[in-house]
C-alpha cells in the first residue's frame, strides 16, 4: 500500500501546489483521496487522470472537492482523444443530496454512496467511515488492504472517539490546521496538541500533519505535536510518500 501526497494546503492552494488530495496504491489500483483545488495540475507528476481506478471524497468543501468538475470535463474528453476507460466512480456521502447528486456526469463519473459508521470494499482496499466534528458532514477513512492500514481524519477538531477509530494504525494522517494557542473546536479543526494526543493515545507508528495553515512557521507545528507525540512524524510536502 503507498500513499502519496498530492496537495496538502487547508482553504486555497498556495503557488505551484494544492489543497488536499492523495493517491492510494495498491498492485496497480490507483484510488485519489480528495480532489481539491489545484489538484488535476499536480496529480500527472505521479499518475495519469486516465489511470484512475476510484476517487473517495470526505466531504463537500471547496479545498476538498474544487477539481472534481475539472475531472469530470477530463473524463469526458477522453471518448474524444481515444483513451476512454470508462465511468469514473466517486464515493461521497449522500448527506448534502444535491451535491452528491453532481458527482454524476454524462458517462464520464458517477456518483456512489458510503455510509458513516460502515465499511466498503474498492478495489483492494476495505474503507471504513466515521463522522468526524466539521461545519458540515464529512467523513474520517480507516482504510485497510493485508496487514497494513492508513487512518485519514479529514476535517475535524478532537473527539475521543477519533482514538479507537485510528487504534494501532501504521500511518495516521491528520490535519494540523492550527498551532496550540488557537481553540479549533469552534472551527471544526485540530491543532497540534489535539493531533499529538490523537496520535499518543491510538498510538499511530507513524504520524503525517496536513492539511496546513497559511501563516506561522511550520517547523513549530513538529516541535509542538512531539511534545505530546514521540513517534515518527513527518510534514506534508507535495510528493510526500509511505509505503506499507
Amino acid at each position: 500500500m503507498k500513499w502519496t501526497v498530492v496537495g496538502f494546503w487547508g482553504g486555497h492552494p498556495e503557488v505551484g501546489e494544492a489543497t488536499s488530495a492523495y493517491l492510494l496504491e495498491e498492485d496497480g489500483f490507483k484510488v485519489l483521496v480528495d480532489c481539491g483545488s489545484g489538484v488535476l495540475a499536480q496529480l500527472p507528476k505521479y499518475t495519469s487522470i486516465a489511470s484512475l481506478d476510484a476517487v473517495v471524497l470526505s466531504h463537500y468543501h471547496h479545498d476538498h472537492i474544487a477539481d472534481v468538475g475539472p475531472l469530470q470535463f477530463a473524463k469526458h474528453i477522453e471518448k474524444y482523444i481515444g483513451t476512454p476507460k470508462g465511468s469514473l466512480p466517486i464515493y461521497a456521502h449522500q448527506m448534502e443530496p444535491d451535491k452528491f447528486r453532481s458527482l454524476t456526469f454524462d458517462d464520464a463519473t458517477h456518483g456512489v454512496p458510503y455510509n458513516m459508521g460502515e465499511s466498503i470494499d474498492i478495489g483492494p482496499f476495505t474503507f471504513t467511515f466515521m463522522q468526524t466534528a466539521h461545519p458540515v458532514p464529512c467523513a474520517a477513512m480507516r482504510i485497510t488492504s493485508g496487514k497494513q492500514t492508513i487512518c485519514f481524519t479529514a476535517d475535524t477538531s478532537f473527539i475521543p472517539e477519533l482514538v479507537p477509530f485510528a487504534k494501532d494504525v501504521d500511518l495516521l494522517v491528520a490535519e494540523c490546521s492550527l498551532y496550540k494557542d488557537i481553540d479549533g473546536e469552534p472551527m471544526g479543526h485540530m491543532n497540534t496538541l489535539d493531533v499529538g494526543r490523537l496520535a499518543s493515545e491510538a498510538r499511530a507508528k507513524e504520524l503525517l500533519l496536513t492539511h496546513l495553515p497559511h501563516y506561522g512557521e511550520h517547523a513549530d507545528l513538529i516541535e509542538q505535536t512531539c511534545s505530546i507525540y514521540k513517534g515518527k512524524l513527518s510534514l506534508a510536502k507535495s510528493g510526500w510518500n509511505w509505503e506499507g
